[in-house]
């Protein structure tokens, strides 16, 4: 009997502790399930609500993560202090697990740190052409972690914002205007004032290439196999590809047809007799 009535009062502790315990596990993952649903709602219609403001579009994605994960750290606090952990002490551990985590990701916290700095010095916004970490194409995001770019060939190119920060960024969208820069060779034997006045009648007469600033011909080198012109006008930046195919196709012709020759790399083999050769003997 001694050792029944044991086992009943072990049984009734056991199941005591599983129904008290057991609910408080139960109700703290109900509760991180809708927590986290609530926080990923509130992103959401926090993300529309700023697209529809006029907020820069740089800051939307970022701004809605911040909000996100902040909510998460609440859901998990109060999560923590439903099923009996001390929030105080809960801090602690999270603190010092932090710590620990945070050395062992200190890349991700670079690439953090390096989405924060790009939103504050904004050296270009969603929507431009830039050039980053040897990477070229239109920004579509700058997320908290990483940034994300469409190339020229439509592929998703996805960046480290550590690497983006980081490294040189060239920004094609942000001037008005863009100088374009063309080599044109002509030969030795062709006039130079006729062909850097042909090529000076093909910019005044491009509608698109702007009078001021005014564009540039000279001579720049007397190379191999040619005399090389540097022509460098200017356009506006949505005009720059087209301006530049137009240009060298246009240049090439009315330099043709002014008599002017485009010349190519080639070499001139000269043989010389030796007396006393072979070919003399014969």
């Amino acid at each position: 009997m001694e050792q029944s009535f044991d086992l009943v009062g072990i049984m009734n502790t056991l199941t005591a502790l599983v129904m008290e315990y057991g609910l408080r596990a139960l109700g703290g993952l109900a509760l991180f399930l809708l927590g986290k649903w609530v926080a990923g709602r509130i992103r959401a219609g926090l993300h529309f609500q700023l697209e529809r403001s006029s907020l820069d579009p740089t800051l939307i994605p970022f701004a809605a993560g911040m909000v996100y994960w902040a909510l998460m750290a609440f859901v998990i606090l109060a999560v923590l202090n439903l099923i009996g952990v001390q929030t105080a002490s809960a801090i602690a551990v999270l603190g010092a697990a932090g710590l620990a985590v945070g050395l062992a990701l200190q890349g991700t916290l670079s690439n953090f740190a390096a989405g924060v700095m790009l939103l504050l010095f904004r050296p270009f916004h969603v929507g431009e052409w830039v050039e980053v970490a040897s990477t070229s194409g239109t920004v579509k995001e700058i997320g908290m972690f990483s940034t994300a770019l469409n190339s020229g060939d439509n592929i998703r190119v996805t960046i480290p914002n550590s690497q983006v920060y980081g490294q040189t960024i060239r920004n094609f969208s942000t001037n008005e205007t863009r100088r374009i820069d063309l080599v044109m060779g002509v030969s030795y034997d062709d006039d130079l004032q006729v062909a850097r006045e042909v090529m000076e009648r093909v910019l005044s007469a491009h509608e698109k290439v702007l009078a001021d600033p005014a564009p540039l011909v000279a001579v720049d080198e007397l190379a191999d196999s040619s005399v090389n012109f540097v022509v460098r006008p200017w356009c506006r930046r949505e005009d720059y590809w087209a301006v530049r195919r137009e240009l060298t196709l246009q240049m090439k012709l009315e330099l043709e047809a002014a008599g002017c020759s485009i010349p190519y790399p080639q070499r001139d083999v000269h043989l010389h007799q030796v007396e006393g050769g072979p070919a003399a003997e014969g």
